[in-house]
């Protein structure tokens, strides 16, 4: 018998459409305006620290396309009831992870390194977890690539150095944070 399924066969041309057109523009019907202010201040600071406009550019676009191919997924109804557990626990510790973020932003000297990043590849292991049977080992990679990034602790060091060339980006991340957990959102 021949396991052809037309909802299936929709779904992968919808995931791989979104992937070619994973652009500021086209992308704005799926995030809302604090989460693209959020991005954009992530994408100002890794194009700083990388010095590379290029490699910034591409940490955004595979953070939006994971996470419009994650919307894409829940909307049609494709994780089973231990997936949608996972996606409790992620959106749990990315919670936990905004609060911390906006806690060591707020309160000087605070800051710890290895508990953000801890924070950080806790979230992308929940992340690898909830899509495993999914998506691609290309989207894996992207998780991959965007949360080794952003954990980076060279990075978070200089994003929550006190007085240092990232402050006003981190104080924007942190109050567009702010709101998308009083929101609800995360």
């Amino acid at each position: 018998m021949d396991a052809f399924s037309s909802k299936d066969m929709a779904l992968r041309a919808q995931k791989k459409i979104l992937s070619s057109m994973a652009t500021k523009s086209s992308v704005q019907m799926f995030i809302d305006d604090t989460t693209s202010e959020i991005l954009d201040e992530l994408y100002r600071v890794s194009k700083e620290y990388s010095g590379s406009k290029s490699e910034a550019q591409k940490v955004i676009k595979d953070l939006i396309k994971i996470a419009v191919k994650i919307g894409l997924l829940f909307r049609n109804n494709r994780f089973s009831t231990e997936e949608l557990g996972v996606a409790t626990d992620f959106k749990k510790k990315l919670h936990q992870g905004a609060m911390t973020a906006i806690s060591f932003h707020e309160v000087d000297f605070t800051f710890d390194k290895a508990v953000m990043a801890d924070l950080l590849t806790g979230c992308r292991d929940l992340l690898l977890k909830l899509v495993r049977t999914h998506l691609t080992p290309k989207s894996h990679g992207r998780i991959n690539h965007v949360f080794n990034h952003y954990a980076d602790p060279e990075l978070l060091t200089k994003l929550y150095e006190p007085g240092g060339a990232f402050t006003h980006n981190l104080a924007k991340i942190c109050r567009g944070l702010d709101k998308l957990v009083e929101d609800g959102t995360i």
